[in-house]
This record gives structure tokens, C-alpha cells and sequence, in this order.
């Protein structure tokens, strides 16, 4: 019942999302100017600026920050010792956060079987962050009108669902199978951006997708700790995901959204807002049972108070800084320096969960991963060189 309610729950988050902001009309301004132009976000707000195509790819929290710092960063060309420094350091930090993030949320879910609750926590985590800063003008704060945050709700109800999602996956099988589904979303937004942008893509870009498609149902098939919990999970987290990208340029494009909206504070908003909603959804779900988890899982004597909840602030501490670090370090880089460095880290996160929970994986489970992260690879390559034609 649980498994049923919880599928149920993730797919209507995202297609409430989905159906939110597309109550707009085919006719409007904002839809007609999607082929021309893509929003960046500057220290005043978000701005759309005209480019020759729109970057399908919206792979993760992190790739919707650098879809919207609008790649100014990723061009400019430094030669110091220092610049490289620091963009190692960065790369560094958002490989090593991310997998610490994918440990500690591992061992909080399997201590405590509450994804969404979970969730909710690493989701509420980030506003401890991010408020401080604020109220100390160490980041200036931005300024959202009510139409604002009407904008981006649909937005942050798709990151909800990327999120949730995610969490559920991670916790109905292992991390590395989860990350080998999550594998196959460029499949996922080429599909949403044809249907919903009439985005047509040169063919080398669909060809891409094939060994992605077809690694994905290798490692599945072949998967010793298959649920199909974890898989339809992974998908819907990929579903919101590449809806989330979509959104963003059906109703962001053409418009001034608030001030000091840049890509960490965008992010912070998505993050209040998301954190809001979840809260609801987690009773709705899973009511107050964790605490009386929580309290029995003390009882146990494998954890205490103190160690259990430092394991979750640990877990959602971990994931707003892995996304915070990105922000930082893909907005250095050139598109292919990205697509090498995204592919690069679910490799690393897949080898250190499996080292990390000495998950075995079958001789077809490792080639079809190989095959999939590869063709991820390949797509992020394609569509990079479809932008310059």
C-alpha cells in the first residue's frame, strides 16, 4: 500500500506542476518566444536573452542553476593558476558533497524508513543556510512580488518532485541502481521538450539516446536489488526534472522575475517554496510515525539522539551545499568541460556507494550503467554541438 500510495503521490506532484503552467495559452507571447530567446538570471533579476537554440538538458538541481546563470561565467577565459585552482577546488567540494549527501541519506533512510519525511528535513535544511545569509546582507536578498512567486510555484512543485522522487528511489534499492535510472533523463526531456515546446532536435542528438535507453534496460534487468519502487521512482524524478527545465522557459522566458534573483538565490526560493509544500505531503504520507521511529530506533541502542539527528542534518546539509558548490564550479566551465565533469561524478557516486554499502553488482548491471553513462555523455557532447550550428 505504501509503495502504491507513494508512486501515486510523486506522479501527481509533478503533472500538477506540469498542468500549472500549461493552462498557458498556445497563442501567448511567452510560448511564441521560446525559440529566440533563454532566461539568464543577473544580480537584478531574471532577464531573457536571445540565443540561437534552447539547451534541452536540465539534468538536476544543478544543471537548472547553470541553465539559468545563462553560461556568461562558462565563457570567460582566465588563464591564472589561481583561476584553475579554484576551479578544481570547486569541481572537488561538489564531487565530494554530492557523495556524502548520497551516504548519509543511504543510512538515514535505512535507519529510518520515512523518504518522505526525509526529504522534507534535507529540503528544510537548506533554509538554515541560506536565511542567515540573507538577514546578515552577506547575499542580498531577493525581492519577489506575489505574481513572482505565482511564476515559479509550478517550477518548485517540479523540484519537489525531483527531490521526493529521488529520495524514494535511493530508498527502495541501492544507490547505484538509482543513479543508473537518473542516467536517462536526457531521454525524458527530449520527449517533454518536443511535446510541450515543439523542440525537433538534429538527429545525431535522438541517435544519442539509444545506448542510454537500452543501457538503462540492461542494468535493470540485470539488477540483483531491483524493486520496481526504485525504478518508477528514479523515472518520476526524472519526469519532474525534465519538466522542471521546461517550465522554467515556458514561463520564465520574456519576463522580469523580482530582483537579486541570481542562480543561488533562484535556488534558495525554490527551496522555501518546496519545503513548504512538502510538509503537507509528508503528513499526508507518512503522518507523525517517525518520530515514534525515531524514538524507537534510539531504543535500539544502534544510534543515540545526538548521532541520529547529526546523521540527518548531516544528510540535508550535504545536499544544499553539493548544489550551492555547483553553482560555483559549472558556472567556470565551458558545456563540455560540464557534460564530462556531470558524467565523471555519477561514475564516482556509483563506485563510492558501492564501496560505501558493499552493494554487489552483476557483470550486466556494470555494462549496462557503462553503456548508459556513456550515452549521457554523448547526448550532453550532441547537444552542445546542435547549439553552435
Amino acid at each position: 500500500m505504501f509503495i502504491k500510495k507513494s508512486f501515486v503521490a510523486v506522479l501527481a506532484l509533478t503533472f500538477t506542476g506540469l498542468s500549472s503552467a500549461f493552462a498557458l495559452s498556445s497563442n501567448s507571447p511567452i510560448r511564441s518566444q521560446l525559440s529566440t530567446k533563454e532566461c539568464s538570471f543577473g544580480k537584478q533579476g531574471v532577464k531573457c536573452l536571445p540565443v540561437a537554440s534552447i539547451n534541452s538538458s536540465v539534468e538536476s538541481s544543478t544543471s537548472l542553476a547553470l541553465s539559468a546563470s545563462g553560461g556568461d561565467a562558462a565563457e570567460a577565459k582566465s588563464s591564472s593558476l589561481m583561476d584553475t585552482l579554484q576551479t578544481g577546488s570547486y569541481f572537488a567540494l561538489w564531487y565530494l558533497f554530492n557523495i556524502g549527501y548520497n551516504i548519509y541519506n543511504k543510512k538515514s533512510l535505512n535507519a529510518l524508513a520515512f523518504p518522505w519525511t526525509i526529504a522534507l528535513i534535507q529540503m528544510a535544511t537548506g533554509i538554515a543556510y541560506f536565511v542567515p545569509l540573507w538577514l546578515l546582507g552577506i547575499r542580498k536578498a531577493p525581492k519577489l512580488s506575489f505574481d513572482d512567486l505565482k511564476t515559479l510555484f509550478p517550477v518548485a512543485l517540479c523540484h519537489t518532485g525531483v527531490h521526493v522522487g529521488a529520495v524514494v528511489a535511493l530508498g527502495a534499492g541501492a544507490v547505484s541502481f538509482a543513479h543508473i535510472v537518473k542516467a536517462s533523463e536526457p531521454v525524458v526531456t527530449c520527449a517533454l521538450n518536443a511535446v510541450f515546446l515543439g523542440q525537433v532536435l538534429p538527429i545525431p542528438v535522438y541517435l544519442t539516446l539509444l545506448p542510454i535507453i537500452g543501457g538503462v534496460a540492461i542494468a535493470s534487468m540485470k539488477e540483483l536489488s531491483f524493486t520496481y519502487l526504485a525504478l518508477a521512482s528514479a523515472m518520476l524524478s526524472n519526469v519532474s526534472s525534465a519538466a522542471r527545465g521546461v517550465l522554467s522557459k515556458k514561463t520564465m522566458t520574456g519576463k522580469q522575475i523580482g530582483e537579486n534573483l541570481d542562480a543561488q538565490n533562484l535556488y534558495a526560493v525554490l527551496t522555501a517554496i518546496s519545503t513548504v509544500c512538502l510538509i503537507p505531503m509528508a503528513l499526508a504520507m507518512e503522518g507523525t510515525g517517525f518520530f515514534t521511529a525515531f524514538n524507537e530506533v534510539v531504543a535500539g541502542g544502534e544510534f543515540t539522539k545526538k548521532s541520529l539527528s547529526i546523521l540527518l542534518a548531516l544528510s540535508g546539509a550535504s545536499y544544499y551545499a553539493y548544489n550551492e558548490v555547483a553553482f560555483l564550479a559549472l558556472g567556470k566551465v565551458n558545456p563540455v568541460t560540464h557534460a564530462v565533469g556531470n558524467t565523471v561524478k555519477r561514475v564516482v557516486i556509483i563506485i563510492a556507494s558501492v564501496i560505501a554499502f558493499k552493494t554487489p553488482m552483476s557483470t550486466g548491471s556494470i555494462i549496462g550503467s557503462s553503456v548508459a553513462i556513456f550515452g549521457t555523455l554523448l547526448y550532453s557532447l550532441a547537444m552542445n554541438a546542435s547549439k553552435k550550428k
